[in-house]
């Protein structure tokens, strides 16, 4: 699986240290920065290059990272076929129901309010639940992509 990353400085030592983590897990991985320490930096900057990866190949994987990871979701949905969600309240079943329920192919999280320990059990068990194949998600799956396919303002 192909996994990839970015962040502005909020979640630069959180994705460094999964990155690493995930290479050694044996999963290709592409940062998309930042690739220095900068408290000025602005997350845009890397998280749409990380969104458009995904927009490209929805069956890879993005994990983003900012201070509290929503921002980071909303410019990561803006893109066609990216299905972002965020982790808050350092709560497995979110993960797992979003994917299960929702497909997700984003993970946002806020490092600011998760340790790294418990991000990468996060994002393991995000990489690990199964799309659950039941008809009303399913449907509504496709319903969101139609939709936000022909969206033209």
């Amino acid at each position: 699986m192909h996994i990839h990353l970015a962040t502005d400085h909020a979640g630069y030592e959180h994705k460094n240290a999964v990155a690493l983590w995930l290479q050694k897990e044996g999963y290709t991985v592409t940062d998309h920065g930042a690739a220095i320490y900068d408290p000025e930096d602005d997350y845009p900057d890397f998280i749409a290059r990380a969104a458009l990866a995904i927009s490209r190949n929805p069956n890879d994987r993005a994990i983003i990272f900012g201070g509290s990871g929503q921002g980071e979701a909303m410019l990561a949905n803006r893109f066609p076929a990216v299905r972002a969600t965020v982790l808050y309240d350092n709560n497995d079943e979110i993960v797992e129901l979003s994917r299960a329920h929702n497909d997700a192919n984003v993970l946002s999280i806020g490092a600011r309010f998760i340790s790294i320990n418990d991000t990468k059990r996060h994002i393991w068990n995000w990489l690990h639940a199964e799309r659950s194949n039941i008809e009303r998600h399913n449907r509504r799956i496709e319903k969101v992509a139609a939709i936000t396919k022909n969206i033209h303002i």
